[in-house]
């Protein structure tokens, strides 16, 4: 794994970015530290999963709040019969009175049904940006690196970038602070939670002069 993250004019320092939590899973940890808004969600031999046949987000939030820029690493894989749908949430909230999430960004891998990775913003959905990801295998464990440096939102699998976002109008992060895990018609298991503060350093980019 390597220290440094390097997306669109901006390196990410891993090294530099504090750890904000990292506990596993256990059933101590989940009761205190989650809770399940909707789906199935346990905790079994130090994973996390989520079990949700509804074709609408089977969401499990931390309780705790991370206002600012984040980033989640953790370890993830779809659970036979599954074979779509990993799917992480930061700069989020919960919507009491409408029991559903309220502002957040999505990052899904094998998700948007042609099996996409993908970032999505709740709760309009109007801002999305997908693309294909024909690598994916169901079951196989991946490490995802996902976040966003006020509305630059990126994902990692298996150190490698997949692909980037920019919101023009960021979440404010200090409203909406939680982080989580969404189920959408899919099972999936969790390891390896990392959630950090994001240092990051600009990054000039230009092309070298090729004529």
């Amino acid at each position: 794994m390597t220290d440094d993250l390097l997306i669109t004019q901006k390196r990410i320092d891993l090294a530099a970015s504090p750890v904000l939590y990292r506990q596993p899973f256990s059933p101590r940890t989940f009761t205190r530290d989650w809770i399940g808004r909707s789906g199935q969600w346990t905790v079994r031999d130090g994973s996390l999963l989520g079990q949700n046949p509804l074709a609408q987000p089977g969401c499990v939030i931390c309780r705790r709040e991370f206002p600012g820029n984040v980033l989640l690493e953790f370890h993830a894989q779809t659970v036979a019969p599954s074979t779509h749908d990993i799917d992480v949430m930061w700069n989020m909230s919960w919507d009491e009175q409408a029991n559903r999430r309220g502002a957040a960004y999505v990052a899904g891998i094998a998700g948007w049904w042609d099996k996409k990775i993908g970032f999505e913003k709740s709760p309009d959905y109007k801002l999305l940006c997908v693309a294909p990801c024909p690598w994916f295998e169901p079951g196989k464990l991946y490490h995802v690196q996902a976040g966003s440096i006020d509305g630059h939102c990126f994902i990692f699998v298996d150190d490698q970038l997949r692909l980037e976002m920019c919101d023009p109008e960021p979440i404010d992060s200090s409203r909406h602070a939680h982080v989580g895990f969404e189920a959408y018609q899919s099972m999936v298991r969790i390891t390896d939670l990392t959630v950090r503060q994001i240092h990051w350093e600009p990054r000039p980019q230009a092309y070298r002069q090729e004529f």
